[in-house]
């Protein structure tokens, strides 16, 4: 591996520190998702919203206590505004979980894109160094024709490699944060329709009376 990558030539370096860039974001975000996993309790959503329909905020606030599953973090973020904009409050905490699930995704893009270019910048050089030879000493040193066209395409290879292996973990986290973003739309809905109707609930009683 080390000579492969010693004939790919200087195009090698940041191909390699696109990969260890790429390789880097992906572990973290492997351990992002996996902790909220962790944390995600849908059983706490459900019981949420069957409390805020009765209008029990108190036991609401015991029963969150210490959870770090965002979609409650979103619910409580409207519950404790709901007498001022729920819809708002949601939406900002909806943004800055959304936030922190694309955090590094630029990169990752970024590395996709760069890692084939990179490559290609190599043949190019590659393609020079033999054309080079071409016309010096061709027939005394043929290896420095191999080298240029081994250059050519060891760093093709690579770049299409790490763009490829990049692609596949940034296309699954897309769809973590698309489902998420379902997922919040969903739950936050379903809390603004419960307390709107428990609000209906009381004024009808009070107009009773």
């Amino acid at each position: 591996m080390l000579d492969i990558f010693l004939k790919g030539g200087p195009v090698m370096y940041p191909l390699l520190v696109c990969s260890i860039i790429a390789m880097t974001v992906i572990i973290e975000r492997v351990i992002f998702w996996i902790q909220s996993d962790r944390s995600r309790n849908q059983a706490l959503v459900d019981e949420v919203l069957e409390l805020c329909r009765v209008g029990s905020w108190d036991m609401v606030r015991v029963k969150v206590a210490g959870s770090k599953d965002y979609l409650v973090r979103i619910l409580v973020g409207g519950i404790l505004h709901r007498e001022f904009s729920m819809t708002k409050a949601m939406e900002s905490a909806g943004a800055d979980e959304i936030r922190k699930m694309r955090r590094y995704m630029g990169i990752l893009d970024t590395m996709i894109t760069v890692a084939p270019l990179l490559g290609f910048l190599g043949t190019v050089t590659g393609i020079i160094l033999s054309f080079e030879s071409l016309g010096t000493n061709v027939i005394e040193h043929p290896e420095t024709v191999a080298m240029g066209i081994a250059q050519a395409l060891i760093t093709t290879a690579a770049g299409l490699i790490i763009a490829i292996l990049t692609v596949f973990p940034y296309n699954y986290f897309n769809s973590r944060i698309e489902d998420a973003a379902l997922s919040i739309e969903k739950y936050a809905t379903s809390l603004e329709i419960v307390y709107k109707k428990l609000v209906q609930g009381t004024n009808n009683e009070e107009a009773a009376e």
